[in-house]
């Protein structure tokens, strides 16, 4: 890229304002997020789910976030807060929290275009050219400014960011985009039984990742209309894009590698299963999700801790980590760790073998445990001798939810529980 396209799409970002939607419940991780919304799940050891759509807007110089947030938003603000709220905003530079406020009524947000709706009189203020909505659960890495020089120079009012994926996995789950040899959408569908394919790619449509850009004046138009049509359910998957699709310029924006023309890193980790895999993947010599480059680091909070330690080194205890990814502040005593990934502030005891689990923030397990493709939620202490993930229907009698692929999830409240009925 010249210096001269450099200085474009610079430009392009910083007529941006970005909106994160991380209102988000993310029910099908059941207990995980009980008391959290789904953004501000732990991710990756040390990251929160929402760190990565943020730190993909400030590499791509975009510095105006605002982040609507709704559901169980405590642990998130507090997040936001601690860090991401070093920005200077007399320089137009900030991160805003938005919750829901009824600030144009008595509900809170609907849905994704009404939490966009709510909050036009801040982003007004702000007098962007380019409004970028955003999905705050998703784990990727990607350039916006690639995606607004395209939504640019295709003269486009709507720019949708889209993913190829299997059409089996994409029915029932996922917005559907048909377009043009130009890439222009000629029909969408939310969530259809049997999506339509894309031509000459048997099996794989285009699927939308929830990501949006729109010039600004556009939006606002049509985030008015909406508000006028009482049978609307304030959405923009079910209701504004199929509304604008005919007589006004709506692109699809492919999410691919530049060089490679492959399907970047992408994950919705919006199961157990999902989330356990995702997580496993990190610790894999060569994971395609690189956390150690340096070109696009992502950003988090994270207290200062000493390093992580292991101790004792003889035959009957030896405190290993082995393919395995640990965080500060973690002490491995006289334990063996395998394929496991160990969030900041855990402490394993002696005897105990852990594999190919993840052990969440401040987490403590016992002597003589033993832990197998295990989610251990943060700061709960597994009891010394208790096994975890070898025997289901075991498990399901102790009280932790299994997954259909077989992840166990342990949380405090069911640990509480055990012990009682054990007492």
């Amino acid at each position: 890229m010249g210096h001269n396209q450099d200085r474009y799409i610079s430009n392009l970002t910083k007529d941006t304002y970005a909106l994160v939607l991380a209102g988000g419940r993310g029910s099908r991780l059941f207990e995980l997020t009980d008391w959290r919304a789904k953004p501000a799940v732990y991710f990756g050891g040390k990251f929160r789910i929402i760190d990565f759509p943020l730190s993909n807007c400030i590499n791509s110089g975009i510095h105006r976030v605002g982040i609507a947030t709704q559901y169980k938003s405590h642990s998130l603000i507090r997040h936001i807060n601690r860090g991401w709220g070093h920005f200077k905003a007399d320089i137009s530079e900030f991160v805003d929290v938005l919750p829901a406020s009824q600030r144009s009524g008595d509900d809170w947000y609907v849905g994704t275009a009404d939490a966009v709706y709510q909050n036009l009189d801040i982003i007004k203020a702000e007098r962007p050219k380019y409004i970028l909505v955003l999905s705050g659960d998703h784990v990727y890495r990607m350039d916006y400014g690639v995606l607004l020089a395209q939504h640019v120079e295709n003269n486009a009012d709507m720019t949708v960011c889209c993913l190829e994926v299997p059409t089996e996995e994409a029915a029932g789950s996922f917005g559907v985009m048909t377009v043009n040899t130009d890439n222009k959408v000629i029909a969408f569908d939310e969530k259809p039984a049997q999506p339509n394919e894309i031509p000459g790619k048997s099996g794989q449509c285009l699927a939308s990742m929830g990501n949006y850009v729109f010039s600004s004046d556009f939006l606002f138009e049509q985030l008015e209309k909406d508000c006028a049509n009482a049978d609307s359910s304030r959405d923009f998957g079910h209701d504004i894009i199929p509304s604008i699709i005919k007589e006004h310029n709506v692109y699809a924006f492919a999410f691919k590698d530049p060089d490679s023309n492959n399907q970047p890193y992408w994950r919705d980790v919006g199961t157990l299963d999902s989330f356990w895999e995702a997580n496993m993947e990190l610790v894999e010599p060569e994971p395609q999700l690189d956390l150690y480059d340096k070109s696009w680091p992502i950003w988090t909070y994270q207290e200062q801790l000493p390093p992580a330690k292991f101790i004792f080194d003889n035959d009957e205890r030896r405190g290993t980590a082995l393919d395995s990814t640990v965080s500060g502040g973690c002490i491995i005593s006289g334990s063996t760790i395998r394929k496991s990934l160990l969030y900041s502030s855990v402490h394993t005891h002696s005897h105990s073998l852990i594999e190919e689990s993840v052990l969440l923030h401040g987490s403590h397990v016992g002597e003589y445990c033993k832990l197998r493709r295990v989610i251990v939620d943060s700061n709960c202490r597994i009891p010394a001798n208790l096994v975890i993930g070898y025997d289901k229907e075991q498990d399901i009698a102790n009280g932790f939810r299994v997954s259909e692929k077989g992840i166990t999830l342990v949380t405090n409240k069911m640990l509480e529980a055990l012990a009682k009925s054990q007492s």
